[in-house]
């Protein structure tokens, strides 16, 4: 073999065409740093003369605008071996004035000669990546900025229009009317509550035990004018629920609540109502049970009304089933939601809507 073609100066050749017949951004530098090659993309990315970059060091590049105290360390690190570095962001700001983000990997190339190393280092400009990832950031906060404050005036909006409720139903002779103008206002009120509380989990995940509470504590001061005759309270386990799910979780509850509250106890009979909620992984069970006078005969007949038809059209968004049944003494409703019902939910609206 002649002596320009032993291992080591092949392992330089070889290094030397990698470089020149690259794609990528690459320097090839010698054990002193002095540039051997650079392909002709960094050249092209960085705005340098071709004939300038060989026989400088890294350093030198651009009027020595690299020459920074980060990449002298990244360097380094590589030739001692004390890091394996794969990607070092850093800022270069460029003799025209410009500043650039850019990555860096240094890879320290063995041929079997400690004395006459080669150091691969890889360039890539990613300035206009972090600008672009700056703006979506930045969009995001915007949106989610606007639609926090969106969620504060509905809610303001919603106790609005609640209050202009309560006050018609005041007015208005006719009982029945009263009553619907009553049942208008809970429902309102208690869907500002829910937009005040989903405000302030910032729209991510919820914590279901204190927006059950605070749910049912809006409906019982609105509702219950003697706590010494009735009650309504929660047990609900610990667990975090996504956003859209606790809106018609909420809803079900309200739904529920307030008909327990108005047909439960009648003749000013005392009474408890319990909200309640388990969950065991993907199952879970949410509950609204009373010890009131229990199931009407008729009420198969008497419930199907707009409460039913909203309980039943949640429920079958969060597919789960209803159960009403005689709690003795009272009534106990659920929605129950596992794996395979759910499935069987899911089937049963799509072949339905299909069918539509």
């Amino acid at each position: 073999m002649a002596a320009d073609q032993t291992p080591i100066n092949l392992g330089r050749s070889l290094g030397l065409a990698v470089v020149l017949a690259s794609n990528a951004p690459l320097l090839l530098l010698d054990d002193k740093l002095t540039i051997v090659a650079a392909s002709d993309s960094f050249c092209a990315a960085f705005g340098i003369d071709p004939a300038t970059v060989t026989g400088q060091t890294i350093y030198d590049l651009d009027h020595h605008h690299w020459d920074l105290p980060r990449l002298h360390s990244l360097i380094d690190a590589t030739l001692s071996g004390a890091a394996d570095i794969e990607a070092y962001e850093m800022e270069i700001l460029t003799s025209a004035g410009a500043t650039r983000c850019v990555v860096i990997k240094a890879q320290l190339l063995e041929y079997g000669d400690i004395d006459n190393s080669r150091m691969l280092v890889t360039v890539i400009d990613v300035t206009e990546t972090r600008k672009d990832d700056k703006r979506h950031k930045e969009l995001i906060q915007t949106n989610a900025a606007l639609l926090h404050e969106m969620q504060h005036r509905v809610a303001n909006s919603l106790q609005i229009i609640a209050s202009i409720l309560m006050q018609t139903a005041r007015k208005v002779q006719s009982e029945e009317a009263r009553g619907h103008l009553s049942d208008a206002h809970q429902r309102v009120m208690s869907i500002a509550t829910l937009q005040r509380h989903l405000a302030q989990s910032d729209g991510g995940a919820v914590e279901l035990s204190p927006y059950l509470t605070q749910l049912c504590a809006s409906i019982g001061a609105s509702m219950i004018h003697d706590r010494k005759r009735l009650t309504l309270t929660t047990r609900v386990d610990p667990v975090l629920i996504d956003g859209d799910v606790s809106v018609s979780m909420g809803l079900v509850v309200t739904e529920l609540v307030i008909n327990a509250l108005k047909h439960a106890f009648p003749d000013g009979r005392i009474g408890n109502v319990v909200v309640g909620y388990t969950a065991d992984a993907d199952d879970w069970t949410l509950s609204v049970s009373d010890d009131g006078i229990g199931m009407d005969a008729d009420a198969e007949d008497t419930q199907a009304g707009l409460g039913t038809r909203i309980i039943q059209a949640l429920a079958t968004q969060l597919g789960a089933e209803i159960s009403v049944e005689d709690a003795a003494p009272g009534t106990r409703v659920s929605l129950i939601h596992t794996r395979k019902i759910g499935r069987e939910v899911a089937a049963k609206d799509e072949a339905e809507n299909g069918a539509v």
